[in-house]
């Protein structure tokens, strides 16, 4: 007994989907569908894919419980949940408004922006909580330096060691 039954067109339609696939993991999804439809075992189809027995049956269970979906939406990857890139894209253009202004007039005792006073003023103004990485991130996004230039010693005059004394 197979894990299972496809009827003739979906394995055409499958067949020729693996061939075509858009990304490698729904070829790969497609693949074991097509090897467990024909009656392979499941410990085999996850050993020449070099997965669980467990992700076998879940891609399964997922292609089965997709049925009214497109053949590529069926053998894509499940929804994820997490947490959602806030900072991304939010932030920049508030940072990139008050990075060129003295923080004194915002009420803070600091005459430079540092990414912990930017993570409070992000707070306490606009009411966005962001870690220091995201902060610094979008620094770096927007091209931004905060320190002094280091001096490039390379670029002496050949005459620097007379100008020392030396």
């Amino acid at each position: 007994m197979t894990l299972l039954a496809l009827t003739d067109r979906e394995l055409i339609v499958l067949d020729d989907f693996r061939n075509h696939a858009p990304t490698v993991q729904q070829h790969r999804r497609a693949q074991a569908i097509l090897w467990l439809a024909t009656g392979e075992p499941v410990d085999e189809v996850a050993e020449r894919l070099a997965i669980s027995c467990r992700t076998v049956y879940n891609w399964v269970d997922r292609f089965q419980q997709r049925r009214h979906l497109d053949l590529s939406e069926r053998l894509a990857d499940a929804p994820r949940s997490g947490r959602p890139p806030v900072a991304l894209g939010i932030i920049d253009p508030l940072i990139a408004e008050v990075i060129d202004h003295d923080p004194r007039p915002f009420g803070y005792a600091a005459t430079v922006w540092t990414a912990s006073l930017l993570q409070h003023y992000l707070r306490e103004v606009h009411g966005i909580t962001v870690s220091l990485k995201s902060i610094r991130r979008a620094i770096d996004w927007l091209d931004m330096r905060w320190k002094r230039p280091r001096h490039d010693l390379a670029n002496r005059p050949d005459t620097w060691r007379q100008a020392k004394g030396g």
